[in-house]
């Protein structure tokens, strides 16, 4: 049975373990701990059904030129008030409102040359208009099996919600 690259984590698909262990470990190689410890005997199945369900926000989008969301945890869906099937595929551009798009790029650009930050702040917005400003949150490349940027990804446990 062939599952669609797109589909949302179940255990069907081992909780999108292929997506999300480079993910977990290009976090663990560049920012030097890990962002979720892997317990003693716990297969890579629950260590992405734990990223999957986890209390902080995972994000994770390709390498393109407009790049797009490829992950997206529970808490993730939850803030950003998106279903998997809407989240996954979407410009990850769309999760800032336009006058924050400069600020956006130039921490895409610096992640891209220095590996990660673990210092940014900034205002998102929901599909439902709702905005919110995040802080603490942290930002790195996301390397392939060979060590080469495939794309970039983002966690954060701080947002508050903003008055429009």
């Amino acid at each position: 049975m062939s599952i669609p690259a797109a589909a949302e984590p179940s255990a069907i698909n081992h909780y999108r373990a292929d997506q999300v262990l480079p993910i977990l470990r290009s976090y663990e190689t560049l920012v030097d701990r890990p962002l979720l410890l892997r317990a003693r005997g716990e297969s890579v199945t629950e260590w992405a059904l734990r990223a999957y369900t986890a209390p902080f926000v995972l994000l994770a989008h390709d390498g393109g030129e407009d790049p797009r969301f490829t992950y997206a945890n529970r808490a993730a869906q939850q803030l950003f008030e998106m279903p998997w099937s809407n989240l996954v595929g979407m410009p990850s551009r769309h999760s800032a409102e336009p006058d924050e798009q400069a600020a956006r790029d130039a921490l895409l650009a610096r992640v891209l040359r220095v590996g990660y930050c673990d210092d940014y702040a900034g205002v998102r917005i929901a599909s439902s208009g709702r905005r919110f400003r995040i802080s603490g949150a942290t930002v790195w490349n996301v390397l392939g099996s060979d060590g080469r940027r495939i794309g970039q990804a983002a966690t954060f446990a701080t947002w508050q919600p903003l008055t429009n």
